[in-house]
């Protein structure tokens, strides 16, 4: 792959902003605003020209097999390519029988929402989380309880007592245990055992949205995954290229035992039409194999950390007493703690002209919260939004 990244400040001269609005992207900032609100990455960072050249190579290696009905599980090119890499960064076993192609995360709660689980079943979920994902499984007619968190995770002892309460009525348990969405919380590898066994326990499937998996911002790494230490037994584990690559591609995975796999691979929505998105995996099989995917992968993470600490020092250094907010190790955002009420900063804020997200959007929280995001703003931006953030919540504008 020609394409070198390292130095620059812009994934590349196709990565620009010029068609960014509203009837073509699915989300546009109010006018004047900084948007902190996103769960996605801005368009600098967005591989345009390494995109286009992977599928051009595609075109030239696979030909007319590239736009033909995949393989329903999926191209095993690319199942291959995820199989090895996420063996080798769990270091655990796990085969492209384990992986079965989806098109993203969303689609993936849809799948399960609608084939594991009949209408009326509870899910339990963590007490914060992804809103949009809770709202595709509401969608599939399912009620979602929530389970008590606390810095580590879900609490193992709530979830046991949830589950003894439900008798049987629930189809699975969802919950993000790398830089959680929205509190960027990381669970510990003693944490995840004790939840595996609890779920084990009660022969219960537990669902790992692990959407950030990769976005380790300090090098310090995260516990293996969920699945992986369950040796794919019991865990359905959803893995996405959208906060890498771009939402835009469409293309995620599920990592499972080979019954849960073998039994998506014969749903009627793949044996018509076979693998969800055929033509991008093949593409992204080529930058997995060439480690192309890795040196941007790189190259975001330096992008990224440079937005997280901008974005966290201006918060520390002109918010104190105001919020409280911890570093968080990778993914996108950073989660707020106030003393006044959440229509008020958010009232406040909007009239400063900065756009964060509401905590209740993600659940129930204990105190008055707000989701910052890092991810769609230059380090500048950001610093600008924290200091007229300032001047709102501190009441001197």
């Amino acid at each position: 792959m020609s394409l070198q990244l390292s130095s620059r400040d812009s994934a590349g001269p196709s990565s620009h902003d010029r068609h960014w609005r509203a009837g073509t992207v699915q989300a546009v900032p109010p006018p004047g605003a900084v948007d902190l609100g996103p769960g996605y990455l801005e368009p600098g960072l967005l591989p345009v020209d390494l995109i286009g050249e992977a599928y051009a190579r595609t075109a030239e290696e696979f030909g007319a097999a590239a736009l033909s009905y995949g393989e329903n599980r999926g191209a095993l090119p690319f199942r291959q390519a995820v199989a090895e890499r996420t063996a080798a960064l769990d270091g655990l076993p796990c085969g492209p029988e384990n992986i079965l192609v989806t098109a993203g995360s969303s689609h993936g709660l849809h799948l399960l929402g609608t084939s594991l689980a009949r209408p009326g079943q509870q899910v339990l979920v963590e007490r914060t989380g992804y809103d949009f994902g809770w709202a595709v499984l509401r969608d599939c007619g399912l009620a979602l309880r929530s389970v008590a968190t606390d810095s580590d995770g879900m609490v193992p002892a709530a979830l046991d007592e949830a589950l003894r309460a439900a008798a049987g009525r629930v189809a699975f348990v969802v919950l993000t245990p790398t830089f959680h969405n929205p509190t960027g919380t990381v669970m510990s590898l003693r944490r995840r055992t004790e939840v595996l066994e609890v779920a084990a326990r009660h022969g219960v499937l537990l669902v790992e949205d692990d959407a950030y998996a990769e976005l380790d911002l300090d090098g310090t790494g995260a516990p293996p995954s969920l699945a992986s230490l369950a040796g794919q037994r019991g865990v359905v584990r959803l893995r996405t290229v959208s906060k890498v690559l771009g939402p835009g591609l469409r293309l995620g995975w599920m990592q499972a035992d080979r019954e849960i796999t073998d039994r998506f691979a014969a749903h009627g929505l793949l044996l018509s039409g076979g693998s969800a998105n055929h033509l991008c995996s093949l593409a992204v099989a080529t930058l997995l194999r060439d480690n192309g995917f890795d040196r941007h992968l790189d190259w975001l993470r330096v992008r990224l950390r440079e937005r997280r600490d901008a974005l966290y020092e201006a918060i520390t250094e002109e918010l104190p007493g105001v919020v409280e907010v911890r570093l968080p190790q990778g993914g996108f955002f950073l989660w707020l703690l106030a003393e006044q009420d959440e229509t008020s900063l958010l009232d406040k804020a909007m009239a400063a002209g900065v756009v964060v997200a509401a905590g209740s959007r993600f659940g129930r929280t204990e105190v008055p919260a707000v989701r910052v995001s890092y991810s769609f703003n230059p380090p500048s931006s950001l610093r600008a939004a924290v200091t007229r953030l300032a001047a709102a919540w501190k009441g001197t504008s």
